[in-house]
């Protein structure tokens, strides 16, 4: 689900008509007297969205000279929960606003006459958002909990995003998405799915009879993952995809960065596939000033486990039922087997008795 990927794919066309409104578009909003493209390629990553590099000399105007940004639009077929792109957008604002280390957010359209669909424009930002690489790569090691310290921060200063925040008056209060509507949901499209999943089924029983008592609500990212920021060496370049953020439990966020969906290559690093959890809930206790309920988190991560397994029947939906034709969707279906398996690691750690 990431989008500055610093790969670009292999060529891909863009309509001549497509190319000469966006340059005129990006002229008017930035007071340039022209725009001219050196490069407009698509970016790797990007699961649910499409991402764009864009090369363009600003003649005059707020951005003069060249500049490198991304124009983040719809991929073909999308995931129900996420938010359009000029809501994206205005979260983006919100975080830019708040101190976040973020991509600058430029420019948003919602005109499909301009690139085929809504998109928005921002700043592209240094660095890698690889996983896999960032997880295994030895040289970052020595770097590894001060990364996770400095995510923790981040994560904070999010939170710090309360509503009623005028911008975001668009999001669902969080009565309408708290835990048990999400629960709520995901039984509701497990029972309209062609294959059953007891499993999930456990897991969601699970969660309706633990739910936590109400806190007060706060931005949450919903996707905030190792994958879903970039670091360019050891130094934060930027917290990305904001598609799914809303109102929530500030533990929502810290049970998904923890989960074991999202450790990649480093399962025994609880945090991220980083760290431990010690130097993320230090950073992150440090700037919000409040402690980390680890009951709450773990009520979050097996949550987590049962969302991340449904986002996963989902995109596999969208080649199988959809008709988005992308083994990266396909292959994506596989792992709601690996999130059922940690909802009966988590809810039996003892597992089988040895003579069952």
């Amino acid at each position: 689900m990431g989008s500055q990927r610093s790969e670009l794919l292999p060529a891909a066309g863009v309509a001549q008509d497509h190319r000469t409104a966006l340059a005129r578009f990006l002229a008017a909003e930035s007071g340039a007297a022209k725009v001219e493209f050196s490069g407009l390629a698509p970016l790797r990553g990007g699961a649910i969205q499409e991402n764009w590099a864009v090369d363009a000399c600003f003649l005059g105007g707020l951005l003069a000279g060249d500049q490198r940004l991304v124009l983040r639009t719809g991929a073909p077929t999308g995931v129900a929960a996420s938010l359009s792109r000029n809501e994206e957008f205005a979260v983006l604002k919100a975080a830019f606003a708040a101190g976040v280390t973020v991509p600058e957010p430029l420019f948003a359209c919602e005109d499909p006459a301009i690139f085929g669909k809504a998109f928005f424009v921002m700043r592209r930002v240094d660095g890698t958002a690889a996983a896999h690489r960032i997880t295994r790569d030895p040289v970052l090691d020595p770097s590894l909990p001060a990364i996770a310290e400095r995510l923790g921060q981040e994560l904070a200063r999010i939170h710090k995003i309360r509503p009623p925040w005028h911008d975001l008056a668009f999001l669902p209060s969080y009565e309408q998405v708290g835990p048990a509507q999400q629960i709520e949901g995901f039984r509701a499209y497990l029972d309209r799915h062609p294959v059953p999943r007891p499993v999930l089924e456990w897991g969601i029983r699970w969660l309706e009879t633990h739910i936590p008592p109400s806190v007060e609500p706060v931005l949450c990212h919903h996707d905030y993952r190792t994958g879903n920021y970039m670091l360019d060496g050891a130094k934060l370049t930027g917290i990305l995809d904001w598609e799914f953020a809303g109102w929530g439990d500030p533990h929502e966020d810290i049970g998904w960065f923890c989960s074991k969906g999202w450790r990649f290559a480093r399962l025994d690093r609880e945090a991220g596939g980083i760290a431990d959890r010690a130097p993320f809930y230090r950073g992150y206790e440090r700037e919000s000033g409040r402690r980390v309920d680890r009951e709450r988190v773990f009520f979050w991560e097996v949550l987590a486990s049962v969302r991340w397994a449904i986002i996963a029947l989902q995109q596999s939906d969208r080649h199988m039922i959809g008709g988005e034709r992308n083994l990266d969707l396909a292959l994506t279906g596989r792992r709601t087997t690996e999130c059922e398996l940690e909802v009966l690691m988590l809810l039996d750690p003892a597992g089988a008795p040895a003579d069952a």
